[in-house]
């Protein structure tokens, strides 16, 4: 794989069982990058072993009177030079390769992970550890796999090294063939301390990445309620904590590395001081008392690597390890209890209803549904769940009130499917047509139903690539915009573009579309939702942000633009739900009521106080008179 072939087509199913094994699935993968590397890597450090043993047939040659055999030794050190060059350009450009596939493998795992689980990913792990593993750990991985290479050539340069000087030297080669292995392996004892080390400062740095990204994210709620030094304390107490964990982490492999310059220091005085003894005894040449020690010297280069090779484990294995935990994440509930599927179930026909077996939620096909949640939260949870993506545990999750509920929404609909089909622990995943879900294909799933929620993201770029999304083909984005009430957003970009701009699909957004207001940027996306024409669409407070009158105009304009499509929306707002062909009340997790809005006005206590916002107090003397509601409610009709 080159550099240039990225991104990969497919970057396979990882071995996501712990850290380890991710680690030694991403080295198979690039075996041929690894043998590329290690080839190279070999060259060079032959040219660098070689080097001494040239440089003391030189001494040899001049010692002897012989200009011949210099000739020859000059010809050799050419060679030799030239093989640690080219070896070593090569070594560095294909290292670097590997780091750089490496990296970006998993980069591509980790989105594909996080558009399987979409938010549901932040609710199974901390968002701070979501953007380490996606940033510093994914360079840690690839340093690593970069490092191997290297490692393994510098391996052979050492033994190289040693058997040569065993034969040209046998007395001197002795000594060292003792003491580089020595050498090598006396910072293994202090591996684990300075691992454990390592830990920690990634830990600590992570949980303050993950204060600074809530900080941020909530800067304008902390600014309105006078928090910013509160949580900048916060902050420069967990920095401070991330700073005497990584002084603590450095000294331990600031020791290591003083080992790895005191103990081949005190190997080369060992061997000048046997080699001069054995030069004054006559028992050894000049020459193999240079070379012995010129490769003792040659030695601490390919050494470093040993230093390098457990840092970069150390410092990948806890990255590897959170990469593995969220590569090992599914879209399924672990306590479905259902039995393992053997493939991809097949899509269902179309048309058919999208039932929830937990709540009891059934949208019939073709119809505007609207969801009244008295918990916001919970709403945002059936919204994901909707999707295809499994809720939380909550009232409502058992069998029996599963079977309950589908039942009674099975019988209000007319629907018996729903509720035979979905009842039960057995089937705890959404059904559309009855098929779960979670046995789709994910493009298949994302394709028939699509979740918006009540932050959509608009990424930077014209009007025009923001509407460039899969989509059916019979929804244009001019109906979309119309529906969605988009003039003065159309009007507000062409204002804020540069002259020449006449069409608003040419208009720039920029970076989360901070130059709108929040009702702008809410419609806008509502407008990139319905362009899509899905099967089900499910919205989630759609208009929360928009004034009453545009608000009334969205409700018809998304009833038009999708009929004889399926249609949820979560809201409590009586404009939205007034527009509904069926409204349905969850209630502890789950459903409590089904109707239209004016009948469970009249009939529903619970929904009458979360739509008019009734306190207790106010239920207890019977609330407000219908009949005010229902001219209240013709007027804001009229008036818009």
């Amino acid at each position: 794989m080159q550099i240039s072939d990225l991104p990969y087509p497919d970057p396979g199913v990882p071995d996501a069982r712990s850290g380890p094994r991710f680690l030694l699935w991403l080295g198979r993968g690039q075996l041929g990058g690894q043998l590329k590397s290690l080839c190279w890597g070999m060259l060079h450090f032959s040219g660098v072993a070689g080097l001494p043993y040239a440089v003391g047939l030189g001494i040899g040659a001049v010692a002897d009177r012989e200009p011949n055999r210099l000739l020859l030794v000059g010809a050799l050190l050419l060679g030799i030079g030239v093989a640690i060059s080219v070896g070593d350009a090569m070594l560095h450009r294909t290292a670097v390769t590997n780091w750089i596939t490496a990296a970006a493998r998993v980069q591509q795992l980790l989105a594909r992970k996080t558009a399987e689980l979409g938010s549901a990913l932040t609710r199974r792990v901390a968002a701070g550890e979501v953007v380490a593993v996606s940033t510093g750990d994914v360079e840690k991985i690839g340093w690593f796999v970069e490092a191997v290479s290297r490692f393994l050539a510098a391996v052979f340069s050492i033994v190289l090294v040693c058997v040569g000087l065993l034969f040209y030297a046998p007395e001197l080669g002795v000594v060292v063939a003792v003491g580089v292995p020595l050498i090598a392996l006396a910072s293994l004892p202090l591996l684990p301390r300075a691992t454990k080390r390592a830990d920690v400062q990634r830990e600590k740095a992570g949980k303050a990445t993950e204060l600074a990204s809530d900080t941020v994210a909530g800067l304008r709620v902390l600014r309105g309620i006078g928090g910013e030094e509160l949580f900048l304390g916060r902050y420069r107490e967990a920095s401070q904590d991330v700073r005497k964990a990584a002084v603590r982490s450095a000294r331990m492999w600031a020791l290591i590395s003083a080992i790895q310059v005191v103990l081949p220091g005190a190997l080369m005085i060992t061997v000048v001081w046997y080699g001069a003894t054995l030069v004054s005894d006559g028992r050894i040449a000049v020459g193999e008392l240079v070379a012995a020690f010129s490769a003792v010297a040659t030695l601490l280069y390919p050494l470093r690597h040993f230093e390098e090779i457990a840092m970069a484990y150390s410092f990948s294995r806890p990255s590897a390890k959170r990469a593995a935990r969220v590569l090992s994440l599914t879209r399924t509930d672990a306590a479905a209890g259902r039995p393992a599927r053997t493939g991809p179930a097949k899509a269902p026909a179309a048309g058919g209803d999208l039932y929830d077996p937990r709540t009891g939620l059934l949208a019939p096909a073709g119809r505007f549904t609207a969801v009244v949640c008295g918990d916001p939260d919970l709403a945002g949870r059936l919204a994901e769940r909707l999707g295809g993506h499994p809720m939380d545990e909550g009232p409502g999750a058992d069998a029996e009130s599963d079977a309950q509920a589908g039942a009674e929404a099975g019988a209000d609909s007319g629907a018996d499917s729903g509720a035979d089909s979905g009842s039960g622990a057995g089937a705890p995943s959404v059904l559309l047509g009855g098929v779960a879900l979670d046995e789709l294909e994910l493009d298949t799933a994302r394709t028939l139903v699509l979740v918006q929620d009540k932050d959509p993201v608009l990424l930077s770029g014209t009007l025009r690539e923001l509407f460039d999304v899969p989509a059916s083909g019979a929804v244009d984005s001019g109906a979309a915009l119309g529906a969605a009430q988009c003039t003065d957003v159309l009007d507000a970009l062409l204002q804020s573009a540069p002259d020449g701009t006449e069409d608003p699909m040419d208009a720039r957004i920029t970076e989360r579309g901070r130059s709108l207001s929040g009702g702008q940027r809410q419609r806008l996306a509502l407008a990139r939702s319905l362009v899509t024409d899905p099967e089900v669409l499910v919205l989630d407070e759609p208009t929360s942000a928009v004034d009453s009158h545009t608000e009334a105009r969205i409700a018809d304009g998304i009833a038009a633009l999708r009929a004889g499509r399926t249609t949820v929306v979560l809201a409590s707002s009586p404009l939205l739900l007034d527009r509904a062909d069926r409204v349905v009340l969850i209630d502890g997790g789950t459903v409590a009521a089904v109707g239209t809005h004016r009948e469970l006005l009249r009939s529903e206590p619970r929904y009458r106080a979360v739509v008019t916002r009734e306190t207790d107090e106010e239920q207890r003397l019977g609330g407000l008179e219908l009949t005010e509601l229902e001219e209240a409610l013709t007027e804001i009709e009229e008036s818009a």
